[in-house]
């Protein structure tokens, strides 16, 4: 695989597809704006140079768009992408908004690119669903999954060359692998996990001083300690035991990665709340196991942040 495209951010997906899109359409391909309803469009106006063939190219207005998903291994089949029974999956909402546009006049086809898998009945069954959902015809309609996205970037390589996809651009994106270990080896053992305690220990650095540092709200630092406070001894003792090396050593490949990840990207957060909502919301989009278990998973991510693993600590607020 020529990217890890679930570590690219949004902005950057774009910037390939737009790349992508000026060799398969033609120069004229304007990048991504956002629209009246607030979705994002690239556009191409005119004779398209090899969209769908060069024998017979597409005349009019093309509407493109690219949806990125920090997730592993997703296909265009699941239903939270596609599904005929909701308006709310991803293809849901674009086909109410090929309808506005196709009313307007504004668009005669329509590529949709994601870093999913596509499947040939997949790509049928959704191609047929737009459709007859829109009124645009079949030919009039491409839908680009990661396989023939690796084929035209090797076909066009001067377009990776271009997008210069630089990690240090990249958004603050984490591994789920360890963290998913651990948690898995705290929900086989629930009953432990689960047990309140009356006297909590002491933090290694003051909770309130670690707040004031790492810039975590006053509200949003009560309600975790409210949480999962008293979660924290039973997750240290777990840790602790001699038999749970190997799951000691998962919680700290996932600490150290954190924290790297946290201190090279923390610039683009205002305050450590909108830290912990962005890891939350990533770890759960890219492993089943931690959606299944999404308390336990915020219970060890709150002590790795109260055990100063994350985070800001007293050393930090005396220089």
């Amino acid at each position: 695989m020529m990217f890890r495209y679930e570590d690219l951010g949004d902005d950057q997906f774009e910037a390939l597809i737009v790349l992508l899109c000026r060799q398969l359409l033609g120069v004229g391909v304007k990048g991504f704006a956002k629209g009246p309803d607030g979705g994002r469009d690239a556009k191409f106006v005119g004779t398209a140079q090899l969209m769908p063939s060069t024998a017979a190219p597409w005349v009019g207005t093309v509407i493109v768009q690219a949806k990125h998903t920090n997730g592993y291994n997703k296909s265009f089949s699941e239903t939270e992408f596609y599904s005929t029974k909701s308006d709310k999956s991803v293809i849901g909402e674009e086909v109410l908004r090929v309808k506005k546009l196709r009313a307007a006049n504004q668009l005669d086809h329509y590529m949709l690119f994601a870093n999913r898998r596509l499947a040939g009945n997949a790509e049928q069954t959704i191609t047929t669903f737009i459709a007859g959902a829109t009124g645009l015809p079949e030919g009039s309609i491409y839908l680009c999954g990661i396989e023939q996205l690796e084929s035209w970037l090797k076909q066009f390589p001067e377009v990776a060359r271009v997008a210069r996809l630089d990690p240090i651009d990249s958004p603050l994106i984490v591994s789920p692998d360890e963290l998913a270990e651990v948690v898995e080896a705290f929900a086989a053992h629930n009953a432990l996990i689960t047990e309140t305690i009356d006297q909590p220990p002491e933090a290694r650095t003051s909770y309130e001083v670690k707040n004031t540092v790492n810039q975590m709200t006053p509200e949003y630092a009560k309600l975790q300690r409210k949480l999962y406070l008293k979660d924290t001894a039973q997750i240290r003792a777990f840790l602790a035991a001699p038999e749970n090396q190997h799951i000691l050593r998962a919680y700290e490949t996932a600490v150290e990665e954190f924290e790297l990840k946290i201190i090279a990207k923390r610039k683009d957060y205002q305050n450590f709340d909108a830290v912990m909502n962005y890891l939350v919301d990533l770890l759960f989009n890219r492993d089943p196991l931690l959606r299944q278990h999404k308390r336990l998973t915020r219970a060890v991510l709150f002590y790795m942040y109260w055990n100063c693993d994350i985070g800001l600590g007293a050393d930090d607020a005396a220089a």
